[in-house]
């Protein structure tokens, strides 16, 4: 998912892909280039929306607004469209090329920011937040929970999925000496972990140190559970999907909680 925050002071910098982007502009010229990843996977999308859905209930009782914060390509909310039938669904991102793709699967689409003015919306005017894949890229987590806290309705629900630092395979990596999956030292090249693909993390957490976090910004945590993840070698899936049994050691944290 893309961001939508303010970002640093662009650098200048070499060529060479999404990497080149990154290079020549910061942050906000990484986030625009096509190649760098706007989506995260189907079958977490799929688990956080029949979650809303089952806290929301069916839209006979009266439609809601659920925005997608940081929707990406929209790849997301489309996944979880079905699930919220007649409910009003409202991708929000910063990045203009990931809205142009986002427009082919979402009625709405709209380019909104989470700092810098805030977002688009009036003060608890919506009844959900979908915040997939979005906080470990934020240079300000803390103005963005206080702004998706401004626009949601008392009792509103959050539903964020984020990588966890101490995912099982992280721990044994840290005490190798190697630097842990989703954690990045750099926007041109991976270093000193295992992968190829730079994704533009910031900021990782626990999942103790996410429920603090999210607790201390205003809302109360209603569920915590674990999700696997696509990149995890093939002979060692089962063992990824056995770890979301105790969150703690998942790769994917998925927090519901509901603003007070």
């Amino acid at each position: 998912m893309t961001p939508t925050t303010s970002t640093p002071t662009p650098t200048p910098a070499p060529s060479g892909g999404s990497a080149t982007a990154a290079a020549r502009g910061g942050l906000r010229d990484f986030y625009e280039d096509p190649s760098v990843p706007v989506a995260s996977g189907t079958p977490r999308s799929l688990r956080q929306a029949r979650t809303l859905a089952a806290a929301l209930g069916p839209a006979t009782a009266g439609a809601r607004t659920v925005l997608d914060i940081g929707c990406g390509d929209g790849t997301a909310a489309a996944t979880a469209a079905p699930l919220l039938a007649g409910h009003r669904l409202v991708g929000v991102d910063w990045s203009q090329d990931a809205l142009r793709r986002a427009h082919t699967r979402l009625p709405y689409a709209i380019r909104g920011e989470l700092t810098d003015g805030g977002l688009p919306f009036a003060a608890a005017s919506a009844d959900a937040v979908l915040f997939s894949e979005v906080i470990e890229h934020l240079v300000d987590p803390d103005g963005a929970l206080d702004e998706i806290r401004r626009v949601l309705r008392p009792g509103g629900h959050l539903m964020l999925s984020t990588p966890n630092l101490a995912a099982w395979y992280n721990r044994a990596l840290l005490l190798a000496g190697v630097q842990p999956v989703f954690s990045e030292v750099s926007l041109r090249a991976i270093h000193g972990r295992p992968g190829r693909e730079v994704v533009g993390h910031l900021r990782l957490y626990t999942a103790r140190a996410l429920r603090e976090f999210v607790t201390a910004a205003g809302f109360e945590v209603v569920r915590l559970s674990g999700a696997p993840f696509h990149g995890v070698p093939r002979p060692l899936r089962p063992l990824d999907r056995l770890a979301c049994a105790a969150p703690a050691l998942s790769s994917i944290l998925l927090l519901h909680a509901r603003r007070t």
